[in-house]
């Protein structure tokens, strides 16, 4: 299929996305799911031992700062997933976006090292969430915290998780109907917002935390 990041952003506008048949395959489809998943802002909520690790301080979020090598790791075959549905196209078309804007990603650091992050596409008050990654415990989920800080300070209003999962449904997130997720993605598509990419200070973090205190 011979796409190009024109292209893949004109298909999210209408409520689709690629996926490849797997890492090494040239096939890539267009995917519109029946129910879609997404994360309320409303509905986000950080579990009691997630907050507990981010007052730690034990890793460093950066955003932007290497969009390539976390495209990559999402991208990477491990013990618990032999395939996976970013293939090389895939991958560049993403890579040329970033370039372009609006493509982002949100690392997860410890020390030098990258550990952890996800990236996705911004589009008006829409995030298209892509893929994370973890190689050191709960180094995604932070950086999925992290992300939602930010959606929340660009004045974005509807974050796109594609489907559904245990991992992201201890978070918040749900399914919606194919219909309803095509009216809430006209209406957020119309909202101006840029994606913030600077720095966040300890006591932001810390009173985004205090707002999210669910008992899970």
């Amino acid at each position: 299929m011979n796409i190009d990041a024109d292209i893949v952003l004109k298909a999210y506008q209408l409520g689709l996305f690629p996926m490849a048949d797997g890492k090494n395959s040239d096939t890539i489809h267009w995917i519109d799911p029946e129910w879609r998943g997404i994360l309320p802002f409303d509905a986000f909520h950080i579990p009691r031992s997630l907050r507990k690790v981010m007052r730690r301080g034990v890793y460093t979020i950066k955003c932007n700062t290497d969009f390539r090598s976390v495209l990559c790791a999402c991208a990477e075959t491990t013990a618990r997933r032999e395939d996976t549905w970013i293939n090389r196209k895939i991958a560049d078309i993403f890579t040329d976006l970033h370039e372009q804007g609006y493509a982002h990603s949100v690392e997860t650091w410890r020390g030098d090292d990258l550990v952890g992050g996800l990236y996705g596409l911004a589009i008006g008050g829409v995030f298209f969430g892509e893929s994370m990654f973890s190689r050191s415990d709960d180094a995604s989920k932070v950086a999925l915290v992290d992300l939602m800080m930010r959606l929340r300070k660009s004045g974005l209003v509807l974050l796109d998780t594609q489907f559904l999962n245990e991992h992201l449904r201890r978070f918040g997130a749900v399914e919606v109907p194919r219909g309803t997720y095509k009216m809430m993605l006209e209406n957020a598509l119309a909202v101006p917002a840029q994606f913030y990419c600077g720095d966040f200070s300890v006591g932001a973090v810390e009173s985004f935390l205090q707002s999210n205190t669910h008992t899970s």
